[in-house]
């Protein structure tokens, strides 16, 4: 059976889904009254707009993954959108348009999103599917399998596509004959949150977040770790209490990392050496997301916190949306933009965290990553349908 077989749904004090290791019961744990109150999500109140959200246009791309906890979504490059249905295949849309330029088919249950580079589109599966198209025709390249079920987004360029199991095995396959180069396990620890995020590539190297609260550095030649570091400490009396994870993708801004983790601890370090710049107790389960002077997280309650570049120090937070399972913020021009469980986008001041505009998908929730390019915003709800935005003053 495999290592990360059996789901148990923390209340929404953690908003978010964790695997225990082994064969074990599904089970919800709920709290007192008082408890569920304290944890509902917050209502929505009227802002007074600063800038204009537009609507560009929304297209389907087949069945999307409910409630399988993939944060399936789409990836930009050579002004296509790509993306994946849980049933459905893999859709490359015109990114001005949202037009569709191509279809994959496919009986598998595609999870995570693909990814994009060399001019090669990778998608994995919830069976461990891995699967290969050229960017310009979807025609397959090539198709393999892991051991374990693809809920990350494959990291593709350098000439690999680095396939992230959710057992905590990293899988490098050759991007363009599908060869496995090399493979990295890292332990799991009995009690994790569901699911992993994309491998960031650097120069002759991948950071990778890990579930035991680190993140490592991989050599792409041989998968040598070139160091580990943790990101949020595994401390607790109890498995629950030392959740740790580290389940968005690194950021590398220059030659800076940025990482965050489940145990609300966020970092800055030399990506070259590992050394840390800095440490704040703010940080969450999703990717940070990185401007010119700030690193903005959103924690495991749903705040939105803007830190300080330099120094990780809090400029600002948010507590409007607070436990409206926010998870990664995406920069958007002057903004930054989350989305909600309700299936909301808002986008928030960069300088000062207050509200600048807001809009709506419709009325599934938005799990996935946003990604941006070229000023706009494309993200996808949880029954497949993808929506792109642009955003003035």
């Amino acid at each position: 059976m495999m290592k990360r077989s059996s789901v148990i749904i923390l209340s929404a004090v953690l908003a978010s889904t964790v695997v225990l290791s082994g064969c074990q019961s599904t089970k919800r744990l709920f709290g007192g009254k008082g408890e569920q109150d304290a944890n509902a999500p917050v209502a929505l109140t009227a802002i007074q707009p600063t800038a204009t959200a537009a609507r560009l246009w929304s297209a389907s791309v087949g069945k999307g993954e409910g409630n399988a906890g993939a944060l399936q979504g789409p990836s930009i490059a050579d002004n296509h959108v790509y993306a994946s249905a849980f049933t459905g295949g893999v859709r490359a849309l015109d990114l001005a348009t949202g037009r569709t330029a191509w279809t994959f088919p496919s009986k598998a249950r595609l999870s995570g999103g693909p990814g994009v580079g060399d001019g090669v589109v990778v998608v994995g599966g919830l069976d461990g599917e891995v699967i290969a198209l050229d960017a310009a025709t979807g025609a397959l390249k090539w198709q393999s399998k892991i051991s374990n079920e693809v809920i990350a987004t494959p990291t593709v360029g350098q000439g690999l596509a680095l396939i992230r199991g959710n057992d905590g095995k990293t899988t490098a396959f050759d991007v363009h004959t599908g060869e496995v180069r090399w493979f990295v396990a890292k332990d799991m620890p009995p009690l994790t949150v569901r699911g992993n995020d994309s491998a960031t590539l650097g120069p002759g190297v991948a950071f990778v977040g890990n579930d035991d609260g680190s993140m490592s550095a991989l050599v792409l030649g041989n998968g040598q770790i070139v160091f580990d570091h943790p990101v949020g400490e595994m401390s607790g009396r109890s498995d629950l209490e030392r959740l740790a994870d580290v389940d968005g993708s690194p950021v590398l801004d220059g030659s800076t990392l940025y990482a965050t983790s489940f145990k609300n601890s966020t970092i800055a370090m030399d990506g070259p050496s590992g050394r840390e710049l800095w440490t704040s107790e703010h940080g969450g389960i999703g990717r940070a997301a990185v401007s010119s002077n700030a690193v903005v997280v959103a924690d495991r309650q749903g705040i939105v916190w803007g830190l300080d570049k330099n120094t990780g120090s809090a400029l600002w937070k948010n507590e409007s949306l607070k436990n409206r399972k926010i998870y990664s913020p995406v920069i958007h021009g002057d903004y930054v933009a989350v989305a909600d469980f309700d299936g909301y986008i808002h986008w928030l001041k960069l300088d000062d965290g207050a509200f600048a505009a807001r809009a709506r998908v419709g009325k599934d929730a938005i799990k996935s990553n946003p990604v941006v390019s070229n000023g706009t915003l494309v993200v996808q709800d949880v029954k497949g349908r993808i929506s792109a935005f642009s955003i003035s003053p």
